[in-house]
């Protein structure tokens, strides 16, 4: 299929372009100024793949949760291409995609975030991929908590915030088995996994209305004192 994922949910941005069995990738560790670069950087892949916008099967990117910058610029970016030439867009939890790759290990699995605030985005699954702990916006001790629930069993963690939680989590419950690849996966090779397994589900693409899913209102919301939408 011939696609284009993009990952901005943290500072790191992410854009890949898919020409069937060609995948070609540009990520950039930029920060705030992903604005500056997300619509050069879609160009350049497309281009090394042999693509145009207008020639794409579909278009995938992380809705949340993550940057609330990020995540709106990324699905502009999207939609722009449907409303443009009628693509479809597909819509994928950031927490999900950073957990794919190791979902069929054998092993608990929890995916974080960095919420800021002594707090982390994250949820966690089972060996069968059963939800242990939906995702949420939570306090370190409160997944430690249901982390140690089966203790017995390995955790697996991962996303981009990976690294600093285990050490969070070992200081927390040092009977937990703790995992935590020294690398992480290209997430964009996940978004073209997951979209590509809900398009043979026939699950539909992301109508107009929909927006990213934030799980934590913005500092502007939180002082008008209203609620984030998803």
């Amino acid at each position: 299929m011939k696609a284009l994922a993009i990952d901005s949910s943290v500072t790191e941005l992410k854009v890949s372009a898919k020409n069937d069995g060609k995948t070609v990738t540009a990520v950039y560790n930029i920060g705030m100024k992903q604005s500056e670069t997300l619509v050069p950087a879609a160009d350049y892949v497309l281009s090394q793949c042999g693509l145009t916008a207008s020639g794409l099967d579909y278009t995938v990117t992380a809705i949340g949760p993550g940057s609330f910058t990020g995540l709106r610029l990324s699905l502009s970016a999207v939609k722009a291409v449907t409303l443009a030439f009628g693509i479809p867009v597909y819509g994928v939890s950031s927490l999900r995609m950073y957990a794919r790759p190791y979902m069929n290990m054998g092993m608990r699995v929890l995916s974080v975030i960095d919420a800021r605030k002594d707090r982390f985005y994250a949820c966690c699954t089972d060996p069968s991929g059963r939800e242990l702990l939906a995702e949420g916006d939570y306090t370190p001790e409160e997944i430690a908590g249901r982390a140690a629930e089966d203790s017995n069993s390995p955790l697996l963690v991962c996303g981009p915030d990976a690294a600093a939680f285990s050490v969070i989590l070992r200081g927390l419950a040092p009977d937990i088995s703790v995992i935590a690849p020294e690398f992480q996966p290209v997430s964009t090779e996940s978004l073209f996994a997951i979209a590509e397994e809900m398009i043979a589900r026939n699950e539909p693409p992301l109508k107009e209305y929909d927006g990213p899913v934030y799980l934590r209102a913005s500092e502007a919301e939180v002082k008008l004192g209203s609620a984030p939408t998803s």
